[in-house]
């Protein structure tokens, strides 16, 4: 080795010619050591890029070369790295949708953001030409991670798109006091049904939870002459319920004299009826017995008719050319008799 510098005995070597000697004598070593050392970290990083872990309300969905290849459990598992690429999908978590509305905070009290955004979404016609500010909600999982991965692609904004114009569809079909009212749940089952069929078509891969109507109101401008219009209709249901419990309370009671006068007047006909029917069968039986025995029925009919008649004439007298001696009185003013005793004192007589 050469020294160079001003004094013999202390020369300094030449970096060019330290540098080659180095690496002359340790140049295969470090080579070595290196191409161990990438082994190992590549080998590092192929187990650490092999490896994922699926959460228990996910499914990984597992694409070989870019090719779906199928769909892994929750759970720890291993993949081809550069060639398995992996995305995990939450199939058990549901997600939800606003529409008319955002929800700025949850907590004890929930705000909402609102905008013209969400009011040209939430303003709808109504079948009766009526417009209303409708606010629902859509709750839906995913039930097909590879339609929802593969089939289309923004499935948020396809599925908005379909569920704004599902509910528009149906709030058309039905008046605004419907869907204000007494038809809501009828409108959010509808719309959800509807809503399904739709994403089905197009291949979402999601499952409709639920449709929720959050709020409905007629737009602000018209609110005051809305409100007038309700208050009107409930007078008007007041009204007509008022004479409805009226009429309630007078057609019975109505009904009830009108059956008390049917029942007293067919009483009234059995009655004159049978007694027709006793004076009848009285005159037959009379006639019979005239013809048994004329004269005693013609005396006992004439002491009978006299014997109701002479009570009422008052004091009576009765003389008779062929009584010789006193008169004899006969007592009228005492009760009649009955039609035995006449008929025993006509026997009597005769």
């Amino acid at each position: 080795m050469a020294w160079k510098g001003s004094s013999p005995e202390y020369d300094v070597p030449d970096p060019a010619e330290v540098i080659r000697m180095v690496r002359n004598r340790y140049g295969k070593v470090w080579r070595k050591k290196g191409l161990l050392t990438g082994l190992a970290l590549l080998g590092v990083w192929a187990a650490v890029s092999s490896y994922y872990q699926v959460e228990p309300d996910e499914v990984g969905v597992i694409r070989r070369l870019g090719r779906y290849a199928g769909v892994t459990d929750p759970g720890p598992h291993f993949k081809i790295p550069l060639i398995e690429t992996v995305t995990k999908v939450p199939v058990q978590r549901q997600m939800k949708m606003e529409f008319g509305f955002r929800t700025a905070a949850t907590g004890t009290r929930t705000s909402y953001a609102q905008g013209n955004d969400h009011l040209r979404e939430s303003l709808m016609l109504t079948g009766d030409l009526n417009v209303a500010v409708v606010e629902w909600i859509v709750q839906y999982k995913i039930k097909d991670p590879s339609q929802y991965l593969f089939k289309v692609r923004n499935v948020s904004e396809t599925l908005a798109t379909l569920a704004e114009a599902s509910m528009r569809y149906v709030v058309g079909d039905h008046s605004v006091n419907e869907v204000l009212t007494t038809g809501r749940q009828k409108v959010a089952d509808k719309a959800k049904v509807l809503l399904q069929q739709l994403a089905d078509r197009y291949e979402c891969g999601v499952d409709v939870q639920q449709v929720v109507l959050q709020d409905v109101n007629p737009p602000d401008p018209v609110k005051p002459s809305f409100n007038e219009v309700n208050e009107a209709i409930q007078e008007k249901e007041r009204a007509i319920n008022e004479a409805q419990a009226e009429m309630n309370k007078e057609l019975p009671r109505a009904r009830g004299e009108a059956e008390q006068l049917v029942r007293a007047a067919e009483g009234y006909a059995i009655e004159r009826v049978n007694r027709a029917r006793g004076e009848a069968e009285r005159f037959v039986t009379v006639y019979q017995e005239y013809q048994k025995a004329p004269d005693i029925t013609r005396r006992r009919m004439y002491l009978e008719t006299l014997s109701k008649l002479l009570p009422r004439v008052g004091t009576k007298v009765v003389v008779d050319d062929a009584a010789k001696g006193m008169t004899p009185i006969l007592q009228m003013d005492r009760a009649p008799m009955s039609s035995a005793r006449a008929a025993a004192v006509a026997g009597g007589d005769r």
